[in-house]
C-alpha cells in the first residue's frame, strides 16, 4: 500500500525556508518514490509565500499551509495542532523534520501523543520492506548505530543538519497551495510570544549561516569574547562558542556548537582559540572549509583544519578584522 511523506518546512523571519529544511526535499522525494506516494510539505506561519514558492521549486507534490496569528512564531502548543491537521490531510506514513530545536520539540511532542516512533539525529534514512531505517552517530561520532521503526504507524524522523544537500531548484515550477482548516483556541496556549529582541554582533542563525566564527577557551576570559564577535561581524557571519566557554558563563548555552549543542555545516568555519575537543568537533565536521587560529601547534583542531594559523590570536584576529573591514569598505 502506497504511503506518503510529509516534510515540515520550518521558516525563518523573512518567510523563507530554513536551509536545514530545504536540505530534506531530495530525501523526501526519494522516500516518497520508494513508498509509491507523494511528497507533501507543511508550511505554517504568517507571510510564508516565499517558502511556498521555494517548496514548489524544490519538488513538493503538495503544499499544505496554515496561517494564523498564533502560528507567527513556532510554539509547540499551536504548531502541533497545525501539524496534526497536515499529517491527517497528507495521510503521511513518514514525517520528516530537520533536527533543529523546533523540529525536535514538535516530533517528540507529536510522536509521544500518538505512541509512535521518533527516530532522532539521523544522518541517513532508508526504506527496507515495511520499515524505516536510520543511521545516527554515537560515542562522539566515532560509531554509527542503526535504528528501525515499522510503518504500521506514522514514523517521525528528525535529520541532522548538513546530512543531505538541498536539491537543485526548478525555478518557475508551480504547485497549488492547499489551505488547512486549523482551529486554535487561544485559551489552550500555555506560552505567548510577547516580544522578540535581536542579538548583538554575529546574530545570524548558527545553523543557517554560511560563515561561523567560534570562540574557544583560548580567548582567556569573557571580556575578550568580543574579539570573536567582531571577527564574525567583519565576515558577515554568525558567532558561536565551545562548551567550555558556555560552561564558564561567557556565552549563553544556545550559542554552543558540539555534541550537546548545535550542529553546523557552514561554508567557512573559523575557530578562534578552539582546542578541538571531540565534544566540539562532532558539531562542526560538516564544515566545507575550516580555519583554525591557536598558539598550540599540537591542538587537535589542526587535524581538521584546511588552513591553520599558529600564533597569538590577540595579534592575529585584530589584523584579520582590519583587513576584512578594509576589503568590505567598512
Amino acid at each position: 500500500m502506497a504511503q506518503n511523506v510529509l516534510l515540515f518546512g520550518e521558516t525563518v523571519a523573512d518567510g523563507t525556508l530554513r536551509p536545514s529544511s530545504a536540505e530534506l526535499f531530495g530525501l523526501g522525494k526519494d522516500l516518497a518514490g520508494k513508498l509509491g506516494g507523494v511528497l507533501a510539505v507543511a508550511i505554517f506561519g504568517g507571510a510564508v509565500a516565499p517558502a511556498q514558492a521555494q517548496a514548489a521549486a524544490l519538488g513538493a507534490d503538495r503544499i499544505l499551509s496554515a496561517t494564523s496569528e498564533h502560528l507567527s512564531e513556532i510554539m509547540v502548543d499551536a504548531y502541533t495542532i497545525a501539524l496534526e491537521t497536515a499529517i491527517e490531510e497528507a495521510d503521511a506514513g513518514i514525517v520528516l523534520l530537520s533536527g533543529t530545536t523546533a523540529g525536535r520539540d514538535l516530533a517528540a511532542f507529536e510522536s509521544g501523543k500518538r505512541g509512535a516512533a521518533h527516530l532522532v539525529d539521523a544522518v541517513n534514512v532508508e526504506i527496507e520492506g515495511d520499515e524505516v531505517i536510520v543511521r545516527r552517530p554515537v560515542y562522539q561520532a566515532k560509531l554509527l548505530t542503526e535504528a528501525r521503526a515499522k510503518l504500521d504507524k506514522t514514523v517521525f524522523v528528525t535529520v541532522r543538519s548538513g546530512s543531505y544537500a538541498a536539491p537543485e531548484a526548478e525555478e518557475g515550477r508551480m504547485v497549488d497551495v492547499e489551505t488547512l482548516d486549523v482551529a486554535i483556541d487561544p485559551a489552550t496556549l500555555r506560552v505567548n510570544v510577547v516580544e522578540l529582541l535581536e542579538s548583538k554582533a554575529g546574530s545570524a542563525n548558527l545553523e543557517a549561516a554560511d560563515i561561523v566564527v567560534i570562540g574557544g577557551r583560548g580567548l582567556g576570559e569573557a571580556g575578550n569574547f568580543p574579539l570573536a564577535e567582531q571577527l564574525a561581524d567583519a565576515f558577515g557571519g554568525a558567532v558561536g562558542a565551545t562548551r567550555a566557554v558556555t560552561d564558564l558563563g561567557w556565552r549563553p548555552h544556545y550559542d554552543q556548537v558540539g555534541q550537546t549543542g548545535r550542529v553546523i555545516a557552514p561554508k567557512l568555519y573559523v575557530g578562534v582559540g578552539v582546542s578541538g575537543a571531540v565534544q566540539h568537533t562532532v558539531g562542526m565536521r560538516g564544515s566545507e572549509n575550516v580555519v583554525a587560529i591557536n598558539r598550540d601547534p599540537d591542538a587537535p583542531i589542526f587535524k581538521l583544519a584546511d588552513f591553520g594559523i599558529v600564533g597569538d590570536l590577540f595579534e592575529i584576529v585584530p589584523l584579520l578584522i582590519e583587513r576584512l573591514n578594509a576589503a568590505r569598505g567598512n
